[in-house]
């Protein structure tokens, strides 16, 4: 069933830039409402005053640390104060570590692991309410080709995605048959601010970045599909890359990731 997008209500962290900030102009595009999410809320009024003004569609900013430990409560009870009823939901917020785990800070990865898994669950939950009683919506939760193999020196952000990419198929397995459409979305290098938070370039070890807009349009894409099944990857090449993890050895997959992250490249590929 294609999604009438002006008759939904659409919740998107992360908002502020990059696939987000795409997401957000592309929904509003098409006719959707919209409630955007992220820290920075200057950067949050800017583009809602950008998309009422292009798009006349209604737009809520809620600025919004998701690392809190009642991130879904708090996020819902920040949401109705508006007034706003959600329909349809992207979780697109998350950010990475690089560098050797023992080396890295633990408060930093335990507020990555607040906002990479813990939030997109918690948020899930507090909103699915909503939109099955809308009933002809979405949830989008965004995960990354880094969940499609163990990610030495990145094990958290790879772990994270990993556990982002089987929820989010399990949870189209149960909410198949509701109306709502559900699946996870894996882009591989992008243009973003990524590399820039996690401070070093080797984080997408020189692949060739594809553009937020190229993900976005992945993601329109599946929802414009007959029967969208429960994940979608940004490009062939990384649906290639994906195919290829499967017929690997858990060894021979894990391996070939640390060469690729190394950013010497020159461990041996056994």
């Amino acid at each position: 069933m294609a999604i009438d997008y002006p008759t939904q209500t659409v919740l998107l962290t992360g908002a502020s830039s990059g696939i987000g900030r795409v997401f957000a102009t592309g929904l509003a595009a098409r006719g959707a409402d919209l409630v955007l999410v992220a820290r920075r809320a200057d950067r949050l009024e800017a583009l809602a005053a950008e998309l009422r003004a292009r798009h006349a569609v209604g737009v809520t900013v809620v600025p919004f640390d998701l690392s809190v430990p009642t991130v879904g409560a708090d996020l819902r009870e920040a949401v109705a104060a508006h007034g706003v009823t959600v329909t349809s939901l992207v979780n697109n917020a998350g950010f990475g570590t690089w560098g050797p785990f023992r080396d890295e800070d633990p408060e930093r990865l335990a507020r990555e692991i607040a906002v990479d898994v813990a939030a997109p669950v918690q948020i899930a939950h507090a909103f699915l309410p909503d939109l099955l009683a809308a009933g002809d919506g979405f949830l989008v939760n965004v995960a990354s080709m880094a969940a499609y193999a163990p990610t030495p020196r990145m094990a958290v952000y790879g772990g994270a995605k990993a556990f982002v990419l089987s929820f989010t198929e399990a949870l189209w397995a149960e909410l198949r048959h509701t109306g709502l459409t559900v699946f996870a979305l894996s882009p591989g290098a992008t243009a973003t601010e990524f590399n820039d938070v996690v401070g070093t370039e080797d984080a997408t070890a020189g692949a060739r970045k594809r553009q937020p807009e190229d993900v976005v349009a992945t993601a329109f894409a599946h929802l414009a599909a007959r029967n969208p099944g429960p994940s979608a990857i940004d490009g062939g090449q990384n649906r290639r890359a994906a195919a290829m993890s499967r017929l690997l050895s858990r060894r021979a997959a894990v391996t070939l990731m640390e060469r690729i992250t190394d950013p010497e490249r020159n461990v041996a590929v056994v």
